[in-house]
């Protein structure tokens, strides 16, 4: 009986190409071929075009906005599934649907619980991501979650920076413990926004916890979606002397006229990953693959070595 390894596949769902290409370079191996049909009425089909009787694996699918990214990964993980695949792992660099991980009132679903039981129940027997929403939707699942942090790949880009009078932000109460562990790594201080909502996506009150005056602030979050809530730290910061006002954020989403509210904001920069796909370009937008982290960890997990070294934090 043989003990060899399972060879290792990377493919991806049709809106996460341009990023899956990135990362099967950096591992060493192409990217598999993939075909969809399409029927008339917008129903799809996606098919692997070469064998994975026996393989690993590994999917690679953002599922940002819409549906039709989280329903293709699904497919693509029974039709992997059906084809025999010893391990099939769902690739997630965002994981959609991220913010429902509790009843935050009455008579509403648990969407990521939802999710993780679908990605179950197609047949993922792995799940890798980065930064979530709430770390604890990994306890949704009951198969083995790699959950990833940006910050090992944001961190050399602030240490090039060479600020001086570094403070780490906030943008919410929520995000404190992601801020605190990179001031922990860059020996700063920390300052923290109070905000309120009336409803979502749009900010009633904010208010500082913490001095910015004089000092060079980077606000970190794991996410951008409006851009309401960092244009308003970033205004409310220079107000308060702040010298300058950067934002590190994982997962880009951008929706609505994020992109005007942030060349309109008092941000020098915004650093986010190619987890989603920019839809327009900015000068103020800078990109940090994220490719490189997750072809690493992707190889780690074929070879059965152990991903702890990879996190900074």
């Amino acid at each position: 009986m043989s003990h060899l390894e399972p060879e290792a596949k990377i493919f991806a769902c049709s809106q996460s190409v341009y990023l899956a290409e990135k990362i099967s370079k950096e591992y060493g191996i192409p990217l598999g071929k993939v075909t969809t049909s399409y029927y008339s009425d917008g129903e799809f089909q996606p098919s692997f075009e070469e064998s994975i009787r026996g393989l690993r694996v590994f999917i690679v699918c953002s599922t940002f906005p819409n549906a039709d990214n989280l329903m293709e990964l699904l497919l693509m993980i029974d039709a992997a599934k059906r084809a025999s695949a010893r391990h099939i792992t769902a690739v997630m660099p965002y994981f959609g649907w991220a913010r429902q991980d509790r009843k935050d009132k009455a008579r509403v679903p648990i969407g990521a619980k939802l999710v993780a039981k679908l990605l179950e129940t197609a047949g993922a027997t792995r799940i890798m991501t980065m930064d979530l929403h709430a770390d604890q939707i990994q306890g949704f699942f009951e198969k083995p979650v790699d959950h990833l942090f940006a910050s090992t790949i944001f961190m050399p880009y602030v240490e090039s920076l060479e600020l001086e009078k570094l403070t780490i932000a906030s943008p919410d109460m929520g995000g404190s413990k992601r801020a605190y562990a990179y001031s922990k790594f860059l020996e700063s201080d920390v300052v923290i926004c109070y905000k309120q909502r009336k409803v979502a996506n749009i900010i009633d009150t904010m208010e500082l916890i913490g001095e910015v005056k004089g000092k060079n602030v980077i606000l970190v979050d794991d996410m951008i979606d409006t851009g309401g809530t960092l244009a308003k730290a970033a205004d409310l910061m220079i107000e308060k002397g702040a010298l300058s006002v950067r934002a590190i954020c994982t997962h880009a989403i951008l929706s609505g006229d994020a992109y005007e509210k942030i060349e309109n904001s008092k941000l020098l920069e915004l650093i986010v990953t190619d987890s989603i796909p920019l839809k327009k370009e900015s000068n103020k937008i800078r990109v940090v693959s994220c490719a490189p982290l997750f072809a690493e960890v992707m190889q780690m997990v074929h070879h059965n070595n152990s991903i702890s070294g990879t996190f900074l934090m």
